[in-house]
């Protein structure tokens, strides 16, 4: 083998350079001339100057003797023993001196008072840090945080959010305790309507067509929800008024108004169970006065009234339930409604309701209660179609002898024109405003006769039934 080429291994390719394993190998062209020895120098693996002096395997080159950094290239096997190549180390420059000691940086260290406070301060800052970060960030989304502040501040509310005795939410606190539901059972299924409590004994005004058809009892719920039995005093097919009575005590009635002394534009409330929603109050205006009307169900009774229209909503449910003035007094019963469907269809609210006047109302109340029907109030005359081409008035087709028409002057053929300042051009317009006025009242009736037009004053009478 050339002087200067490393040994090969047995079976290894010849060219392929094997060293012992730490030592430095500089093949040719490494920058040293082919066949100089090779060096290992101190620590370095660089080439020592020549002529250095070389440290035997184990010598005092070796601090202790096992240093890692020794080479074993000496008493490699492969070597050749003819090549030049030595393993030379520096001998330290300074005799007698300890080497600087080195610290592992792997080697576990000697814990200390000072860390075992410090790491613990450490952690407790960044726990702290987070969770004030998270907490913030929580709170945040889920609007804790800073509020953003709507609308401007107010030293106290406005008048009507006080909700005094005379505003409208008033006048409904104060009057719907008063107000009842009636459900009453009959062949044909439940009829539902309202109604509302006139006497602390338990008397109720309802609607005759809500108890017509029923077994003569009924239930009553209040407006606490607490229910009660009641039985039908007396009813008026033709006045479309009821009377019940309730078996409880104790109760709350309404405050009556003057249903005489209402001008249209006048604010009003209608109560009630409208569709089963209890407790329903719509507010509105007195719309018309003296609106007669004639209602009923084919086979049934014929009601005639002189009605208060009213605006606020009415729907079915509202029957026999209170129409209250601005002041929370009672003025009207509800009673029926017009609609725009046809015969047969559920009809709803179109702004156009009607009350029967609490006055009226009132009396045939009085007149259940006491003798268990109604007085029925008649001029003494028949009335049949209109009385002139024009439309104007119904004309007298018969007039009793001794009835309060006879007596105040009128007589058969003579044209109704007015009665108390309303006019009448049908029939039916006549008899809803003299069942207005209460038996022994006093009327102007305006009437013609040929081409005069005079007045009278009629008193009017009850009826026998």
């Amino acid at each position: 083998m050339p002087v200067g080429q490393p040994a090969a291994h047995p079976g290894m390719p010849v060219g392929q350079q094997t060293a012992y394993p730490g030592a430095p190998v500089h093949p040719y062209g490494s920058g040293a001339a082919p066949g100089a020895p090779y060096r290992v120098s101190g620590f370095s693996g660089g080439p020592s100057a020549p002529g250095a002096p070389t440290a035997p395997y184990g010598g005092a080159g070796a601090p202790g003797g096992a240093s890692p950094w020794w080479s074993d290239a000496l008493a490699d096997p492969w070597r050749d023993p003819s090549a030049p190549t030595a393993v030379v180390l520096s001998a330290p420059s300074t005799r007698g001196s300890e080497p600087e000691p080195v610290t592992d940086p792997d080697a576990p260290g000697r814990t200390t008072l000072r860390h075992l406070l410090v790491i613990p301060l450490i952690t407790a800052l960044l726990a702290g840090s987070l969770g004030g970060a998270l907490g913030y960030a929580f709170a945040v989304r889920g609007g804790a945080g800073a509020p953003t502040v709507l609308g401007a501040g107010s030293s106290e509310p406005p008048s009507l959010a006080q909700r005094r005795p005379e505003s409208l939410a008033g006048v409904a606190e104060r009057v719907l305790p008063s107000v009842v539901t009636v459900r009453v059972t009959g062949v044909g299924g439940t009829s539902e309507g309202s109604g509302f409590v006139v006497s602390g004994d338990g008397h109720v005004i309802t609607n005759d067509h809500v108890v017509t058809g029923g077994s003569g009892r009924a239930s009553v719920i209040f407006h606490d929800g607490s229910t009660a039995s009641a039985t039908v005093v007396g009813q008026d097919p033709e006045s479309d008024i009821a009377v019940i009575k309730v078996a409880r005590t104790g109760l709350r009635p309404v405050e009556f108004g003057d249903s005489d002394s209402l001008a249209v534009g006048d604010p009003v409330l209608a109560m009630g169970s409208p569709l089963s929603l209890a407790n329903t109050v719509t507010a509105g205006i007195v719309s018309a006065l003296d609106r007669t009307m004639q209602a009923g169900e084919p086979g049934g009774p014929v009601r005639y009234y002189a009605a208060i229209q009213t605006d606020a909503a009415v729907n079915h449910g509202n029957s026999g339930g209170p129409l209250v003035d601005g002041a929370g007094r009672v003025i009207g019963v509800n009673s029926t409604i017009k609609s725009l469907v046809s015969e047969g269809q559920e009809a709803g609210n179109i702004g156009l309701a009607f009350a029967i006047p609490i006055n009226q109302a009132k009396r045939i109340t009085q007149d259940i209660i006491g003798t268990g029907k109604a007085r029925r109030t008649v001029i003494g005359a028949q009335v049949g179609g209109p009385g002139g081409t024009n439309g104007n008035g119904v004309r007298l087709t018969a007039v009793e002898p001794s009835g309060p028409a006879a007596g105040a002057g009128l007589r058969t053929g003579d044209v109704v024109l007015k009665v108390a300042g309303r006019p009448t051009n049908e029939p039916s317009d006549l008899i809803a405003l003299v069942r207005k006025f209460a038996p022994g009242s006093v009327v102007t009736v305006e009437y013609r006769r040929g081409s005069d037009r005079q007045d009278a004053s009629v008193t009017l009478a009850a009826d026998v039934k």
